[in-house]
């Protein structure tokens, strides 16, 4: 059990008036203990309390370690499992739940009256996920290391008549050939005016000259996410999708820019859709700028108009403005950073200047 990061969620445990919780989140438990389950139906949890008498609770057909360094409390498929749990929970103080506690779990520990209230508890481990220490943020760099090598080597797919499904189908070996261990999440490979759909899943569409060519990629390695989005121009470009380009390119920098300690995130969002409208694309800006990523492709927080939360020292998040125009082209340029003690650190070094690939010579 890392007990670090078990210390730092209990804290913020204590600043909600809470001196106990039980986490059901899979890749939390991941965070805490270093044991990885796909508990599927059956009940999988992690129960922590200030007095350090944390439990592990565990189905009989879960396989971990012997020494994970938290009691384990086993069950099988016919045990009362939430009379079990029960017994171990403080019933004269509030118990903090999991957001993913289901209701087939929760109700019955309500009804044994297995704590004196049950409170949804789970910002003490999501912002605490939040703040990467020094071994995450390692493991962030080099996933996004493969994630920038890999991008190189897509380029390269992009050939006359090449489809969309036909670059990604190819995307898997380039990353586990550069040692990844698979995708972060799909990839999403965008032309032209399927582009202008942030979300767009890659389909039988060919390339063609003067079509953008999207990119939205990542990998996974030793359990950590990357995400980076490059944009691309196929033999030529117009003047007006020169100019979309270039605005979108110059709202990532701004934005990344202006990332310090002490900054609210909503500043952030604000600074690169600024420079967008002002370029008269506001409203095609249809997102926010940025998600947090980490153990999962997207975590707790964003980088949105609305959250006023600080940046802090050892945030990772994306800065991804984008603008996309309906039937035309879409461009998103996208980069994760790591906020430091004195501004950030860029994890993506793929150039950001616009390259127009496939011509002659």
């Amino acid at each position: 059990m890392n007990t670090s990061r078990t210390e730092r969620v209990l804290e913020a445990l204590r600043g909600m008036g809470l001196t106990q919780m039980l986490i059901v989140d899979p890749i939390s438990i991941y965070y805490l203990t270093g044991v990885r389950v796909e508990p599927f139906e059956r009940f999988y949890a992690l129960y922590i309390r200030a007095d350090g008498k944390h439990k592990f609770f565990l189905n009989r057909l879960f396989h971990v370690p012997e020494d994970v360094g938290v009691e384990k409390v086993w069950h099988t498929d016919t045990d009362p499992v939430m009379e079990i749990v029960a017994k171990y929970v403080d019933r004269e103080t509030p118990l903090g739940v999991d957001k993913d506690l289901k209701a087939r779990f929760l109700l019955p520990l309500m009804e044994l009256k297995a704590a004196k209230g049950f409170v949804n508890a789970s910002l003490a481990v999501d912002l605490t996920r939040g703040v990467k220490d020094e071994e995450e943020q390692q493991k962030m760099r080099a996933a996004s290391a493969i994630n920038d090598r890999a991008m190189a080597e897509f380029k390269k797919l992009i050939r006359e008549g090449v489809t969309e499904r036909e670059a990604a189908e190819q995307m898997l070996d380039i990353y586990l050939g550069l040692g990844a261990d698979g995708f972060s999440f799909e990839p999403l490979v965008a032309f032209g005016a399927n582009a202008a759909d942030p979300h767009h899943a890659p389909d039988d569409t060919p390339v063609c000259a003067g079509d953008s060519v999207l990119f939205d990629v990542g990998c996974i390695k030793d359990g950590y996410c990357s995400d980076m989005t490059r944009t691309f121009y196929y033999k030529e470009i117009s003047e007006e999708h020169r100019r979309v380009y270039e605005t979108v390119r110059r709202a990532n920098e701004a934005a990344i820019r202006r990332i310090r300690p002490g900054v609210p995130l909503m500043e952030l969002d604000r600074t690169a859709r600024d420079l967008i409208s002002s370029e008269g694309y506001g409203e095609y800006f249809t997102h926010r700028l940025g998600h947090f990523i980490g153990l999962s492709e997207h975590e707790y927080g964003d980088v949105s108009s609305v959250n006023a939360q600080k940046a802090e020292p050892g945030m990772i998040f994306s800065i991804e403005p984008g603008i996309y125009l309906g039937g035309d082209t879409g461009v998103r340029v996208e980069d994760l950073v790591l906020v430091t003690e004195d501004g950030c650190e860029v994890l993506n070094h793929y150039p950001k200047k616009l390259e127009i690939i496939g011509q002659e010579g």
